[in-house]
């Protein structure tokens, strides 16, 4: 086995250090820059003052934790982040329920992709499509919770046209968010890779 010169231990380990920070803080910029494109495409969509607005910020999200194969704990910060960019920039129901379902549907792609990541091409679309359902029913659930009298109030107390005016929304936004991640992850991808060379 080769001996490093003690001397030259100081310096091995500095280099280590620099590598893992330089790719820490490149994998930083990438969410900051996919979070902050989900949260323009969320601001104009916010505008249209819909009951429950399609949340944009999810399929990007989605896309980052694809890209850079964070920790759980890493995907959960993301969740985080993103679930504070969705309430801040909202103008559905109950604008807190973000700050629990998209935790959760960085953590529902976190663990759909960790494990279909090898097993299928279309691995983004299914896992992308699955988050966006997670987060948005949670969305939805914690929201009748809290203010369920006031939303039902809209409906003319009736539940049933409430689901039947988010549901629609909800899966079609998944659609959408998973069309957008399978589209982008190829050539984003491309481009991590060849970053590395």
């Amino acid at each position: 086995m080769l001996q490093v010169p003690y001397t030259l231990k100081p310096l091995i380990t500095s280099i280590r250090i620099k590598k893992v920070m330089y790719m820490k803080s490149k994998d930083i910029a990438i969410v900051g820059i996919l979070l902050a494109i989900g949260a323009i495409l969320r601001y104009f969509l916010a505008m249209l003052h819909t009951p429950l607005t399609p949340n944009m910020i999810i399929a990007f999200y989605c896309l980052a934790i694809i890209l850079i194969h964070p920790k759980v704990y890493e995907a959960l910060g993301i969740g985080i982040v993103a679930g504070l960019l969705s309430m801040l920039i909202s103008s559905s129901m109950f604008p807190p329920a973000n700050l629990v379902s998209e935790p959760l549907g960085a953590l529902v792609c976190f663990g759909l992709y960790a494990a279909m990541k090898n097993r299928t091409q279309l691995a983004p679309t299914v896992t992308t499509f699955l988050a966006t359902l997670a987060s948005g029913f949670t969305f939805a659930a914690i929201a009748i919770i809290f203010v369920g009298a006031t939303i039902l109030t809209k409906y003319n107390g009736n539940l049933m046209e409430f689901v039947a005016v988010f549901v629609p929304i909800v899966v079609i936004t998944a659609v959408f968010n998973a069309v957008i991640v399978q589209v982008l992850y190829l050539p984003s991808s491309r481009v991590l890779v060849r970053g590395q060379e």
